[in-house]
């Protein structure tokens, strides 16, 4: 069971971060609106944790060596902790104008993130160097494209 719950949870708390973190840099370089912003990390803690639970639901199943309660476990525990990192994300954009939000929001996120990443490779006896390194590069790839990408959408589109 506490495999389940560890597996909910380090993945919804990986796509919480990142996903929400892609969407609120790649709206606000497309729009600079506090509202599609908003809007953008509810439709994420909601419609985004359903899915990602969904896919951990089948993916469990699909191993063939969980028990229905275990699946089970990981599935709400994915679930419960997408929803809660995403909402998180809100904080900053309801307190700080939208372009400070943002970058409170990134500090944020890549801080979670690299602390997780640390705790998980002192567990596994891993340098946390090189995991720390591995997963924030891959955030920060996120981030930098989903700017990007905002801001063609905001000179092709807008």
């Amino acid at each position: 069971m506490r495999h389940s719950l560890q597996t909910g949870f380090t993945f919804g708390m990986t796509s919480g971060i990142i996903t929400t973190l892609g969407l609120m840099v790649g709206l606000h370089a497309g729009t600079h609106s506090r509202l599609a912003v908003i809007g953008g990390i509810l439709t994420i803690a909601i419609a985004d944790a359903f899915s990602d639970a969904l896919g951990i639901h089948i993916s469990e199943e699909a191993e063939n060596v969980h028990t229905e309660k275990q699946v089970w476990a990981a599935t709400i525990s994915t679930f419960l902790t997408k929803f809660v990192f995403s909402l998180t994300f809100l904080v900053p954009v309801l307190l700080f104008d939208l372009r400070t939000a943002i970058i409170v929001g990134v500090i944020w996120g890549l801080g979670v993130l690299g602390i997780a990443s640390y705790r998980m490779a002192r567990s596994q006896g891993t340098p946390p160097w090189r995991v720390i390194c591995e997963h924030l590069l891959i955030a920060v790839v996120v981030i930098v494209s989903t700017h990007f990408v905002g801001e063609w959408i905001a000179a092709r589109f807008g």
